[in-house]
């Protein structure tokens, strides 16, 4: 008897948590859900979903704390330079979400000043009412592509 009433409460205590459990679940994916859209507008140079991703006011950071841009006008100056580059494309190597924050370990391809190259770099994404409101960009080294042999 005292057997069945421990798990009725467990069963209780499983349904009162789970939906909370799962809201959990859905709020992460939200975040992952806009800094995958993001990602996606980049690799195909698209400034309009790009920057529907990100809040009017939102930030852009060399970390740990160097503003580089703030605001949609701003984000678009600086991301059309880069968007005529037909070579552009980030490959997403991993990605850690924990509840509104999503960081992105990226390998990108583009066109460097020394030549054609991958720059390695992560991305840490805050992510506020279904928009991106910081973004801190960590660069790593740049490897530039081998001339091809003859």
């Amino acid at each position: 008897m005292i057997g069945s009433f421990r798990r009725s409460i467990a069963l209780i205590a499983f349904g009162l948590c789970f939906p909370c459990v799962f809201a959990a679940d859905l709020s992460q994916g939200s975040s992952e859900a806009v800094a995958q859209a993001q990602l996606d507008a980049y690799n195909a140079r698209d400034m309009d979903n790009f920057l529907s991703a990100y809040s009017d006011d939102a930030e852009l950071y060399s970390f740990p704390a160097t503003l580089l841009a703030k605001g949609k006008q701003a984000l678009r100056e600086r991301y059309e330079k880069r968007f005529v580059d037909a070579t552009l494309h980030a490959t997403l190597v991993n990605r850690i979400v924990m509840d509104k924050t999503v960081i992105d370990q990226e390998s990108v391809h583009l066109l460097l000043p020394e030549g054609s190259g991958t720059l390695n770099a992560v991305a840490i994404y805050e992510v506020k009412d279904g928009k991106i409101v910081k973004s801190t960009l960590i660069y790593g080294p740049k490897v530039i592509d081998s001339p091809k042999q003859k």
